[in-house]
């Protein structure tokens, strides 16, 4: 299939890549904390015939270092600009913190068919990295709406590692100390995705080591069955924090963190995923 590339620098730093004739499907493609443009993951899916659009949602020019206090805007006026291409089916595609700004801008936006969630969360957490202001503490929502802040779960930072600290660490016991401690705040840190008219995939790993994405994710599922709301789950419990479709490059391994899992396993994972994303993404794929 012939594509068109275009970069784009305003006003977020990214590519839309789109079918020469057209897509009556749009996908909005987000990476989690890496920061990066998933310019690989877009070009898989512009090939089934949908325009797809990876940015950059932080850490570029104007916008905060860190996941702090993002708006959730960010990604309506990403969902604006599929709409003015032609688009009139709507995905989101996020990874771990890019399927929480997925999750929640569904929740906001009714323009919004479906999210495809890989490795998500089920509550709102904390920032990750600095503000605008440089500053990492005191803890603030990664997303505000409207210019208020979501509720959200802080860290506790009692939480020591396991492992020794000359290697890459295992972060998902902090998370689960922190729900724990955490978790009853009011208001409620909890997405509603009981509220969101999108149709929902979920995808998660039993053995993600950053956080708990299969039990996020059945707690998501389960918000979703008891609204009496559409909800698919595709999970691996030998899987970890990072499922790889079909075509794409295997994950660089990072000095500082453990993801669980192995490149076998989440090879496997993203291959069960794709046909429900396809089948998500509807008549574009």
């Amino acid at each position: 299939m012939e594509l068109t590339e275009r970069e784009l620098t305003n006003p977020w730093e990214g590519v839309l890549i789109t079918p020469v004739a057209g897509a009556d499907v749009g996908v909005l493609v987000l990476a989690g904390s890496s920061g990066r443009i998933e310019r690989e993951r877009a070009h898989i899916l512009a090939k089934q015939g949908v325009a797809a659009l990876a940015i950059r949602w932080f850490g570029g020019p104007g916008q905060s270092q860190g996941i702090c206090e993002v708006p959730l805007e960010t990604f309506i006026d990403a969902v604006d600009l599929l709409r003015s291409g032609g688009a009139r089916r709507i995905g989101i595609l996020g990874v771990s913190k890019g399927a929480e700004a997925a999750l929640l801008t569904a929740v906001h936006d009714p323009r919004v068919d479906v999210v495809m969630a890989l490795s998500p969360t089920s509550r709102v957490w904390c920032n990750v990295g600095p503000g605008h202001d440089g500053e990492r503490l005191p803890y603030r929502s990664s997303w505000t709406w409207r210019e208020q802040p979501l509720p959200f779960v802080p860290m506790d930072d009692s939480w020591t590692a396991t492992q020794p600290s000359s290697g890459p660490i295992a972060i998902r016991g902090w998370y689960e100390l922190s729900e724990e401690t955490f978790g009853h705040l009011v208001p409620p840190p909890e997405i509603p995705v009981e509220k969101a008219r999108a149709d929902l995939l979920l995808v998660a790993g039993g053995d993600d080591a950053i956080w708990p994405s299969l039990p996020f994710a059945e707690q998501l599922a389960q918000r979703r069955r008891s609204a009496g709301a559409q909800v698919r789950l595709v999970a691996r419990h030998d899987a970890g924090h990072r499922p790889r479709l079909p075509g794409e490059s295997p994950a660089w391994p990072s000095p500082h963190f453990q993801y669980g899992g192995t490149p076998e396993a989440d090879a496997l994972l993203g291959a069960a995923a794709w046909p429900h994303i396809l089948d998500a993404l509807g008549s574009g794929a």
